[in-house]
């Protein structure tokens, strides 16, 4: 018999005094069995960081030919497509031409040798590669419970994440 998904629950209030844009949102991650806890909470920041209403997350574990994250506009076409860990080069590439913007959210202690290792990445111009530090990624990922009630802050380009169980510091590196 298969293993079946975890679901939580997150209501995320994004408080980013930065743009002035105060938004909740009420999100269901369903953790795919082979998905580290950590994983999971990456894909949350994800949205976090390109939070809209037509954000969504997808199948991405269980169908290899999406992505964590993509963003649809009215018509069903693809506008933004995010990729969570270290994607394979020429599935980005084949995104950066259906999509006006291309993002990484790559985490661990492997970045920059993935990064180097990707060359072709570096000749999209829509693509952005972002890095979470290892202490961010643990920290969140204490903060996991199946319901979550997360308030994140956004000041001067600080990012503080908080729970009834702690908070996080969230610190985000631009690599493209």
């Amino acid at each position: 018999m298969a293993l079946k998904a975890t679901i939580y629950k997150v209501n995320l209030n994004i408080a980013d005094m930065d743009q002035h844009q105060y938004t909740d949102y009420q999100l269901t991650l369903a953790q795919h069995p082979s998905e580290t806890i950590e994983r999971m909470m990456v894909r949350l920041l994800a949205f976090a960081r390109f939070a809209n209403e037509q954000l969504g997350f997808t199948q991405d574990l269980f169908e290899t030919s999406e992505p964590a994250l993509w963003e649809k506009d009215l018509t069903g076409q693809l506008v933004t497509w995010i990729e969570v860990g270290y994607p394979d080069e020429d599935k980005l590439k084949k995104a950066s031409a259906r999509c006006n913007t291309v993002a990484v959210v790559s985490y661990g202690s492997n970045v920059a040798e993935w990064y180097k290792k990707s060359s072709k990445i570096k000749t999209l111009s829509n693509v952005q590669v972002w890095q979470l530090s290892q202490a961010t990624t643990e920290a969140v990922a204490a903060l996991c419970q199946r319901t979550m009630q997360l308030q994140l802050n956004i000041l001067d380009g600080e990012w503080n994440l908080i729970s009834d169980h702690g908070q996080a510091l969230i610190e985000w590196t631009q690599i493209q």
